[in-house]
C-alpha cells in the first residue's frame, strides 16, 4: 500500500494530465462536427473544408473508390493525402456512425500529439514542468493577434466578457487583411482532421530515434528499421508532413556524427516506402507546383526588415526565448533543434503547392519544438527566486494571451445542419439507385447531393480542385459547354467523351462562379431519371438518354 501511494505521488500529475488531454481532446472534435439522426452538423469555421472532406469520406463509405481517386475530379489517382479519410470510411462503412467514424479518430489523434508534445519535452529537458508548460503554450499560440481584437474592443472592464462572447478569429491573415496569419490557433486540427496523427508520427520517431542517446546508448538496427517503416508510412497519410520528416532526418544525418549509418538506412527504408507513394499521387497529369519563392506570405513585399517584423508577430515573445533555451540546452538537445529549424528556413524559400499558404504546416511543426525550447527558458526563469517567478508568470500571459483569446470562437461557434439520407431524397436516390463508382456531372459545388452519397462529381469546388494540383479551369470550361450547350448531341457527345455517367439540372440562380443552367431545358431534351419538383432538382442517366452512342454495349 505504501509502494503503490508512493507511485501515485509520484505519477498523478500526469495521470491528470493523460484525463484532461483525452478529454478536451474529445470535446474539440465533439464540438466542431456532429451527426444525429440523418443530419450533419459542421462548425461554421469548418464548413468550408468539410465540403472536400465529407465527399471523400462518403466516396470509401458509400462509393467505390479503389485505386483512389479525388471524389471532386474523377480519373485520375488521387493527388490527396487520403488514408485518413479512408479509415473513417471504412469505420462507417462497418456500421459506426458517421460522427463516431470521424471524431474517434481525430480525438485520438489529437490526443497522442498533446502526449507526444509533452513527453517529448519532458525527456529532452527532463522537466515535467516544461513538459506541461509546451502543452499549454501548443494550445493557446503566442501570436500578437491580441493587437487586433483591441482595435475591435478597446481595453475596459467589459474585456473579459467581450473575449468570452468572442466568436471571430481576430486576425486571419493571408484570408484578411491581417498581418497574423490564421494558422496558430486550434481551428486548423478541428479542419484539417489528418494533421495531428501525421504530427505525432514525426515527432514520435524523432523521439524516439533521440532517446537511446539521452541514456548513452547506441541506436539499435531494429530501432532503426521500424523508424523507417514508421516514417514511410506518412505519405498517403499527409505528403507534405513526410517531406517534412524526410528534412527533419536528413538534418539529423548531418548533425549526429557517429551515428549516421543508422539515419542513412532509416532514410533509405522510408523513401523507399513513400516514395511510390509520392510518385503514385502525383500521376495523371497534376500541376507541378514546388518552386523558389522566398518570404512566404509577404513573398511580394520581401525585405529583411519585413520579414522580421512579420515573424515577430506571427510568433510572439517565444522568438526571444527560444535562443535562451537554446543556449542552456544540451549539445542533443540543440541538434534537435537545429533539425526542426531547417523547417522554418526551407518553408520560407520554397513553394510546395499551389498556393503559398499551405507551407503553414512547416512552421506549425517547427514551433511545436520551438515552443519546448521557449518553456525550457521560462523554467530556468522561474526558479531565481520571486521576481523570477513573478516574471515567468508575465511571460506566460503574454504567451498565451492570443490563444485564450482565439480559443473563444471556437468555443461559441455555430454548427450549421445540412441534410443527409434519408432527409434528404436527392440523396438517398442516388445512393440506392446509382452504382456505387458512377460518376456524376454536377449543377453545383459544395456539398453536392451526389458526392454525400459517396459518387464522384465531375468538377468539385475550384478552389478544391486547383489546390489539390489539378487543372480546374480545364474541367470547368467542359462543364460550361455541356450545361450552355443546346444542341443534344454535343451534350451527349461531350458527356460521353468526359466518362460522365449521369447528370443534375438544377437552377444556378446567377451564381457566377457556375454555368447557366436551365433545367426546363433539359426537360425537354432529356427524360430524368429522377426529379424533385419541390427544388426543381433533375437527374439524368447519360447512357439511357444518348443511346445512339451506346449501339455496342
Amino acid at each position: 500500500m505504501k509502494r503503490f501511494k508512493k507511485l501515485w505521488q509520484k505519477i498523478w500529475p500526469e495521470f491528470l494530465f493523460i484525463v484532461l488531454a483525452l478529454v478536451f481532446s474529445g470535446w474539440l472534435m465533439g464540438h466542431t462536427f456532429a451527426y444525429h439522426q440523418g443530419i450533419f452538423f459542421v462548425a461554421a469555421k469548418a464548413w468550408s473544408d468539410f465540403a472536400s472532406h465529407l465527399p471523400l469520406i462518403r466516396s470509401f463509405s458509400w462509393g467505390q473508390n479503389w485505386p483512389p481517386q479525388f471524389p471532386l475530379f474523377p480519373g485520375p489517382f488521387i493527388h490527396y493525402h487520403f488514408l485518413f479519410y479512408a479509415l473513417v470510411g471504412f469505420l462507417e462503412k462497418t456500421g459506426l456512425p458517421f460522427d463516431w467514424a470521424l471524431n474517434l479518430p481525430s480525438a485520438l489523434s489529437f490526443f497522442g500529439l498533446l502526449l507526444v508534445i509533452y513527453f517529448f519535452a519532458k525527456t529532452i529537458f527532463k522537466s515535467r514542468f516544461v513538459g506541461f508548460l509546451s502543452i499549454v503554450l501548443f494550445l493557446f499560440n503566442g501570436s500578437f493577434s491580441f493587437l487586433e481584437f483591441f482595435k475591435k474592443y478597446p481595453l475596459s472592464l467589459k474585456t473579459p466578457l467581450e473575449i468570452f462572447k468572442n466568436n471571430v478569429f481576430p486576425s486571419f491573415g493571408p484570408y484578411g487583411p491581417e498581418t497574423v496569419s490564421a494558422f496558430w490557433n486550434l481551428n486548423i486540427y478541428t479542419n484539417q482532421r489528418h494533421l495531428a496523427l501525421s504530427f505525432t508520427l514525426i515527432i514520435l520517431a524523432v523521439l524516439l530515434l533521440v532517446k537511446p542517446l539521452l541514456a548513452k546508448q547506441k541506436i539499435t538496427y531494429r530501432r532503426t528499421i521500424l523508424l523507417g517503416l514508421l516514417l514511410g508510412f506518412i505519405p498517403f497519410l499527409h505528403s507534405a508532413v513526410f517531406a517534412m520528416g524526410i528534412i527533419i532526418f536528413a538534418s539529423l544525418l548531418v548533425l549526429l556524427n557517429g551515428h549516421r549509418q543508422r539515419v542513412l538506412i532509416l532514410l533509405a527504408m522510408a523513401l523507399s516506402l513513400g516514395l511510390p507513394q509520392l510518385f503514385l499521387m502525383q500521376t495523371g497529369g497534376g500541376i507541378t507546383n514546388f518552386k523558389f519563392n522566398p518570404g512566404y506570405l509577404i513573398a511580394n513585399n520581401l525585405t529583411f526588415s519585413n520579414f522580421i517584423y512579420y515573424w515577430f508577430l506571427n510568433l510572439g515573445l517565444v522568438v526571444l526565448l527560444i535562443p535562451v533555451g537554446l543556449a542552456k540546452a544540451s549539445l542533443l538537445a540543440k541538434k534537435v533543434f537545429l533539425s526542426f529549424l531547417s523547417l522554418f528556413i526551407i518553408g520560407n524559400l520554397f513553394q510546395f503547392s499551389p498556393e503559398i499558404a499551405g507551407n503553414h504546416k512547416f512552421f506549425n511543426l517547427f514551433l511545436i519544438i520551438g515552443n519546448m525550447f521557449g518553456a525550457y527558458t521560462i523554467f530556468i526563469i522561474w526558479q531565481r527566486k520571486i521576481w523570477g517567478k513573478v516574471l515567468s508568470l508575465i511571460i506566460v500571459f503574454f504567451l498565451t494571451f492570443s490563444g485564450i483569446i482565439d480559443f473563444f470562437p471556437i468555443k461559441n461557434d455555430s454548427l450549421i445542419a445540412i441534410n443527409d439520407a434519408p432527409n434528404n431524397q436527392d440523396i438517398l436516390w442516388i445512393k440506392e439507385n446509382t452504382p456505387p463508382k458512377a460518376v456524376f456531372l454536377n449543377s453545383s459545388f459544395l456539398y453536392h447531393q451526389a458526392s454525400l452519397a459517396g459518387r464522384k462529381i465531375f468538377l468539385g469546388w475550384p478552389y478544391f480542385v486547383w489546390g489539390t494540383g489539378y487543372d480546374a479551369e480545364k474541367q470547368g470550361k467542359i462543364m460550361k459547354d455541356i450545361y450552355e450547350n443546346n444542341n443534344k448531341e454535343d451534350i451527349c457527345r461531350l458527356l460521353a467523351e468526359n466518362k460522365i455517367d449521369y447528370f443534375t439540372a438544377e437552377d444556378t440562380k446567377g451564381d457566377p462562379n457556375l454555368p447557366k443552367i436551365d433545367p426546363d431545358f433539359f426537360q425537354t431534351i432529356f427524360k430524368p431519371a429522377y426529379s424533385n419538383q419541390e427544388n426543381n432538382f433533375q437527374i439524368y442517366e447519360v447512357k439511357s438518354n444518348c443511346p445512339f452512342l451506346f449501339k455496342n454495349d
